[in-house]
């Protein structure tokens, strides 16, 4: 493993211009690995990293209302540029004065630019230096994203954490097209950070928003060090990494991660992008990564499929039509405390909504309360140790979903 580069950046004016609004605190690093702990502060509340973020696509992570993901310890969501644009408008949620209000959220929120949604979603996308224009999934109507109607877009749906426009690569492409669509990429980078700047890093309700790069490159070491090398210099107040747990191997995605890592400076947050099993996240963790999303919890919970402490329970089976007992006993949410396998077996396979409900309720809450385990541990020194102890009780499992599937959460 890559040692991470412990010497800080030069400060620059931009990140002093914010600083006083948002800011990255880490608190304690892991001794034998790089894991870390810290916080992030915005300007609606304060986020403990390591941090998993329910995805709410459309302004809702599905099922759940904002009273739920309070309920169950969230501190984030993440919402989308893309989808928000598409349906309701930016404009509309402008007259609500924010995604904040509109969906009745207090707490922090990331949105996503809606490059990945686009390239997904659009096959026939056609992208140039000024942008990429796409056909919208629901009407078929065209519509163009430059990196300055993201910043726009974005500036006014008032999120904590923002990002740039990028192009997210399929596996596999060639080193020629992954080369050429990062360099494209590291341009709208610029564009998006000059927009930003000009518009006084705030949204248009005179809130503070944290623009963060994006370092793609697929799986080319020399295209993902020069992407990270290129976005550090331009001093963005946090990086993500794209373009990966798109079909890869794993190990590939983790070199990337221990590449990118050991370039990206520490004193600010690091997201690896739509990364969400248990076994990945204590692997990114264990590299470096504060800030993870990823629709599995939520999406196989919709199936009937929920996550536990030892592993995946698919409820629909036939063997739990008469367990009466919790979907797990040590587990303290508002599901596993009131009803039953049995019951919500029922309640699935008759098409009963509430039983989509209390099995998203249970895998975040199971997620989340995952994440605050493994902060602990972290804190605490005994990362390595909770880690294996956690994994030789969960049995592993291989993820695989479409990116349509991603790309609507």
């Amino acid at each position: 493993m890559q040692k991470e580069n412990s010497a800080p950046p030069k400060a620059e004016p931009y990140a002093e211009l914010i600083l006083n609004n948002f800011e990255f605190k880490l608190i304690k690093k892991d001794r034998k690995t790089n894991a870390r702990a810290g916080v992030i502060c915005t300007p609606h509340g304060e986020v403990s990293t390591p941090v998993f973020m329910p995805i709410g696509t459309q302004g809702s992570v599905k099922t759940l209302s904002s009273e739920d993901l309070k309920d169950i310890g969230a501190e984030i969501i993440l919402g989308n540029c893309y989808h928000l644009y598409l349906r309701p408008g930016h404009d509309l949620i402008a007259q609500a004065k924010g995604l904040h209000k509109f969906i009745s959220w207090d707490r922090s929120i990331l949105t996503d630019s809606g490059g990945f949604q686009i390239f997904s979603l659009n096959p026939l996308a056609k992208v140039t230096e000024d942008g990429v224009t796409f056909q919208s999934h629901i009407d078929g109507s065209y519509h163009l994203f430059t990196p300055e109607k993201v910043m726009e877009i974005q500036r006014t749906l008032g999120g904590d954490i923002i990002m740039t426009l990028d192009e997210c690569t399929p596996y596999p492409c060639s080193y020629e097209y992954a080369k050429k669509s990062n360099d494209l990429t590291l341009k709208w980078a610029e564009r998006c950070l000059n927009d930003h700047k000009k518009n006084g890093s705030q949204s248009i309700y005179g809130k503070t928003q944290a623009l963060f790069g994006i370092v793609q490159g697929s799986t080319y070491p020399d295209l993902r060090e020069e992407g990270a090398k290129r976005l550090v210099e331009l001093d963005f107040l946090g990086y993500a990494l794209g373009g990966l747990s798109v079909g890869e191997p794993k190990r590939s995605t983790e070199e990337m991660i221990e590449i990118v890592n050991s370039i990206l400076p520490e004193e600010k947050p690091r997201y690896l992008m739509g990364a969400g099993t248990p076994e990945d996240i204590i692997e990114a963790v264990k590299r470096g990564i504060d800030m993870f999303d990823c629709v599995l919890p939520t999406r196989n919970a919709r199936n009937g499929m929920v996550f536990t402490r030892f592993g995946k329970l698919p409820l629909r089976n036939a063997e739990y039509a008469y367990d009466f007992s919790p979907i797990d006993f040590k587990c303290e949410c508002l599901t596993c405390r009131n009803y039953t396998r049995a019951y919500i077996r029922h309640l699935i396979n008759v098409g009963e909504i509430t039983g989509l409900r209390l099995t998203t309720i249970h895998s975040l809450f199971f997620y989340l309360s995952f994440m605050r385990q493994l902060r602990k541990a972290i804190l605490e020194d005994s990362f390595e140790k909770w880690s294996q102890d956690f994994l030789k009780g969960y049995k592993s499992s291989e993820e695989s979903l479409s990116l349509e599937e991603k790309a609507f959460g």
